[in-house]
């Protein structure tokens, strides 16, 4: 398994990183524990997690994925093994779990969050900390563009990043990450930054698969010049991307076991038809679908690491697996002429 520097920091890590946020809902501790055991074993050092795990977020649950990694980091001692990353969640009124609803990315809140999110993962500090989502109005999760019209009071970056260099001294985290950011808002992360002697972002994490390519918009230059790492999530499109809903609507998967309103944007119409786009391409390459956009991602020149999930060690292992497949000139050519027709129907 290839690793890299991520970003301007001095974390090496793995090109794939193992995703866990069905750990404590779809996954038993002990089924969380053997794909961290395999994954390490195939040479995955980057772990990711957040303090609102496992999803679908409930408050009889959240916390149980940190929980999880916590009791195997205690029992393997493989702390210094790998690279541990977990994120503070942004405002959300719905998770009203979550330190009453009135979490924001102030001092109180991310202060709590993370000694929270510590004590959980049984450790004494975290490689990468990430903003899970913007104080800010920003579009996210599914929201195609950004209105004014949703300007709401927020935290400021300045005010945010004071408190994480804080936490950077106190020991507890070593770098800062964003997540589901945009261009202007990493562009402000780092201004902010060097002109405040605060800390800079080191990676990015965002959505990006064969259905939602919008990194490629603006975010791949600005990433690129300002060394920010990106961590590409829902590689598969919440399993919409392995084919397995076209051939059965009832498929045993996140997009059924889960309300809909929950990932509406993996079931629009376009989504689909891009899929079965997809799935046809792969076939005539001798590949599955789920191998295409797997080897799509793990290939990007501006993906840093791939962070990948499973429900079982036999799905993690096909995804790993997918790491040594190279696309051909072909194959991209086809990739692109899809985008073209079906251009981010899953942003």
């Amino acid at each position: 398994m290839d690793k890299i520097i991520l970003g301007s920091s001095d974390l090496k890590v793995s090109k794939i990183c193992l995703g866990t946020m069905t750990f404590g809902e779809q996954n038993t501790e002990a089924e969380g524990h053997s794909q961290l055991d395999y994954a390490l074993e195939r040479g995955i050092n980057f772990i990711d997690t957040a303090e609102m795990y496992p999803v679908m977020p409930r408050a009889e649950t959240t916390g149980s994925t940190e929980s999880i990694i916590g009791s195997w980091l205690k029992k393997s001692g493989k702390r210094s093994e790998v690279v541990l990353a977990t994120k503070v969640a942004g405002p959300a009124k719905a998770m009203n779990w979550i330190r009453d609803g009135k979490n924001n990315l102030d001092a109180v809140n991310i202060r709590a969050a993370i000694d929270a999110s510590l004590k959980r993962l049984q450790t004494d500090y975290i490689d990468l900390y990430q903003l899970h989502w913007p104080s800010r109005n920003v579009p996210v999760f599914g929201q195609i563009s950004f209105n004014p019209a949703h300007e709401r009071e927020h935290v400021e970056i300045e005010e945010t990043l004071s408190v994480l260099q804080a936490l950077v001294r106190e020991g507890k985290l070593r770098y800062v990450g964003v997540s589901n950011e945009s261009a202007w808002g990493v562009s402000e992360f780092i201004k902010q930054a060097e002109t405040k002697e605060l800390p800079r972002i080191v990676s990015i994490q965002n959505g990006y698969h064969l259905a939602n390519r919008s990194f490629e918009t603006a975010l791949d230059e600005v990433c690129f010049r300002e060394q920010v790492g990106m961590l590409a999530y829902s590689p598969l499109a919440f399993g919409q991307l392995t084919g397995k809903y076209i051939n059965d609507a009832n498929a045993h998967g996140r997009l059924t076991v889960f309300p809909a309103s929950w990932s509406p944007r993996y079931l629009r119409p376009r989504v689909i038809e891009a899929t079965k786009r997809y799935m046809q391409l792969a076939q005539e390459h001798g590949m599955t679908v789920t191998e295409l956009a797997l080897a799509w991602c793990y290939t990007r020149w501006f993906i840093a690491s791939t962070i990948i999930g499973a429900t079982s060690i036999e799905q993690l292992k096909f995804d790993i697996d997918a790491y040594s497949i190279k696309l051909s000139d072909e194959v991209i050519k086809g990739v692109n002429a899809i985008h073209a027709e079906f251009t981010n129907p899953g942003q």
